[in-house]
C-alpha cells in the first residue's frame, strides 16, 4: 500500500514546543520544514485543516519527507487466513487476518503480534508495506525473524479506545486474543506483543498501558500522540468521547505502567505528532527505545520503522523467560 492509498488521520497544527530531548534517542537527523510536510492522503487531511494552502505546496514539499530504506527481503512465505466474526464489544461484524510465519502453520504454538491499523485502514492494510504474511518471513538485515505469528483486525477510526457502543480495545483482549489463543497463538508460555502505527502506535501504547499481563513487548511507529483533549477534539472530535476519557486513556501521563515492559518507539522530526511522541519519550521507562529521527508522517518512514519495529519485537517474544 502506498501512502497515497492510506487515510490517515486527522493532523492539527502542532506546535514543536520547547526542542527535542536527547535522552534515549538513537539518531537525529535535520529533516525538512519543522513537523509540516506529509503527503498523499495525510497531505490532503492537513490541507483541510488549514496547515498547508494546497496540493502545489504538497507537491513541492513531497520530496522533503522521503527515507530511504532498503529493499525488503521475504522467505517463503507462510499460511494465513482471513475471515470475520460479529465483535460484541464493537457491535458489528469485523474481519481478521492471521498470518503463520514460514514453515510453520495452524495448530502450531507460537508467540503472537497483535497489529494495529491506523485511521482509515483496516485489517487488509494495517502494515504500510506488506502483508501479514510477508511481515513474518521478514528478514532484516539477512536475519530471519524468529518464528511468529501476526493477526490484524478492524478497529474503526476510534483510535483503539474504549467508546460508547463501540469497544475496539475490548474487542481485542476480550474477543480476539481469546480467538487466537485458542489456535494456540500466544496461549502461555508463548507471549503476545503488539504494534501499530500511527492511530495504531496509540492503541499499541494504550493496549500495553492497560494490560502489561497480557501484552510483553509492543513497537510504536509514528504514534498519534496528543497532550490536551482540547487539542486532540479540536484535531479529530472522534478520537475520544469526553475530556475524562482522554485522561483515562491518555497514554503520556500513564507510560508508568510499561515499567518492565519493552517498548520501541519511532517518531520523524518532521512529524506533526512528534511534540507529543517527545513529551512521551519523557515518561517512558528508562529501558524503552526511542528513534527520533529524519521523516514525516508518510509511508516512506512507516516503511522503514517496520523492519527494526518486528526486529525487537521478535527478540523480546522470543527470549528466554
Amino acid at each position: 500500500m502506498t501512502v497515497t492509498e492510506e487515510t490517515e488521520e486527522h493532523v492539527h497544527r502542532a506546535e514543536h514546543g520547547e526542542g527535542w530531548s536527547r535522552r534515549r534517542v538513537l539518531t537525529r537527523g535535520l529533516g525538512g520544514l519543522a513537523g509540516l510536510v506529509v503527503a498523499g492522503a495525510v497531505g490532503f487531511e492537513l490541507v483541510e485543516h488549514g496547515v498547508l494552502p494546497g496540493k502545489q505546496e504538497l507537491d513541492q514539499l513531497d520530496g522533503a519527507c522521503s527515507v530511504d530504506a532498503p529493499p525488503m527481503q521475504f522467505r517463503p512465505l507462510g499460511p494465513s487466513r482471513s475471515g470475520t466474526f460479529y465483535s460484541q464489544a464493537r457491535r458489528r461484524t469485523v474481519g481478521y487476518t492471521i498470518a503463520w510465519p514460514p514453515g510453520h502453520g495452524p495448530g502450531d504454538a507460537l508467540p503472537l503480534v497483535v497489529m494495529l491499523h491506523g485511521f482509515g485502514a483496516n485489517h487488509t492494510n494495517a502494515l504500510t508495506s506488506m502483508s501479514p504474511a510477508q511481515a513474518v518471513a521478514l528478514d532484516v538485515g539477512g536475519i530471519p525473524l524468529p518464528p511468529m505469528a501476526m493477526v490484524t483486525i478492524d478497529g474503526g477510526g476510534g483510535y483503539w479506545n474504549p467508546h460508547p457502543h463501540d469497544d475496539p480495545m475490548q474487542m481485542v483482549v476480550g474477543e480476539l486474543v481469546p480467538m487466537c489463543r485458542a489456535l494456540n497463538l500466544g496461549r502461555a508460555p508463548q507471549r503476545i506483543g503488539t504494534m501499530g502505527i500511527s492511530m495504531g502506535g496509540y492503541g499499541a501504547l494504550l493496549l500495553a498501558e492497560k494490560y502489561p499481563d497480557l501484552f510483553a513487548a509492543l513497537a510504536a511507529i509514528s504514534p498519534a500522540v496528543w497532550t490536551t483533549y482540547p487539542q486532540a477534539s479540536a484535531a479529530n472530535a472522534g478520537a475520544f468521547a469526553s475530556g475524562a476519557d482522554f485522561a483515562s486513556d491518555d497514554v503520556v501521563t500513564n507510560a508508568g505502567a510499561l515499567a518492565g515492559t519493552p517498548v520501541r518507539v519511532a517518531s520523524g522530526l518532521d512529524d506533526p505528532f512528534h511534540p507529543g511522541v517527545v513529551a512521551l519519550a519523557g515518561t517512558l521507562p528508562k529501558s524503552a527505545v526511542v528513534d527520533f529521527s529524519q521523516g514525516c508522517h508518510t509511508g516512506s518512514f512507516f516503511t522503514a520503522q517496520e523492519p527494526p519495529s518486528l526486529a525487537f519485537l521478535g527478540a523480546h517474544l522470543t527470549a528466554a523467560h
